[in-house]
């Protein structure tokens, strides 16, 4: 992957997630090692999540890692901690800002899991008055006729 593509990656993972209702404040700068080497950020700052394709001077932290592992870290799928004790992450800074970026990305996983089940309920129970359940009603009038 080139640089460009796995930044693009990262936002659109960041993007898709619902941040909001989420306690925290931090600046990460992400260094990708290996192929597709390169930098950028990512802060949560007074409610507001922003990616972008920049080192950040104010940083609390430097996060490095290939960018598979950092995907999977992103996704959801390879928790910070693991990956820091496993070598597949490097933290220079504040480590504590670091896991604030770890609770951020399982914050917004399990809103969308959530979220997700919500809606999901939403469709299994027909409410009074839906059209399903109006249909349903109608036809089954029709029938007795």
């Amino acid at each position: 992957m080139t640089y460009e593509e796995i930044f693009a990656k990262a936002e659109s993972l960041f993007a898709k997630g619902d941040a909001s209702g989420f306690e925290g404040d931090f600046a990460i700068q992400v260094n990708i090692t290996g192929e597709g080497e390169g930098a950028f950020y990512v802060a949560y700052k007074n409610g507001a999540l922003d990616v972008a394709p920049y080192e950040y001077h104010d940083r609390d932290a430097i996060l490095f890692a290939s960018a598979e592992n950092f995907l999977k870290i992103a996704e959801g799928k390879l928790g910070a901690v693991p990956a820091f004790l496993s070598g597949k992450l490097k933290v220079e800074g504040s480590t504590e800002k670091a896991l604030e970026l770890d609770k951020l990305i399982t914050f917004m996983k399990k809103k969308t899991k959530d979220e997700s089940k919500s809606a999901k309920s939403d469709k299994a129970v027909p409410k009074a008055g839906d059209a399903k359940t109006s249909a349903s009603s109608s036809a089954k009038k029709g029938k007795k006729k």
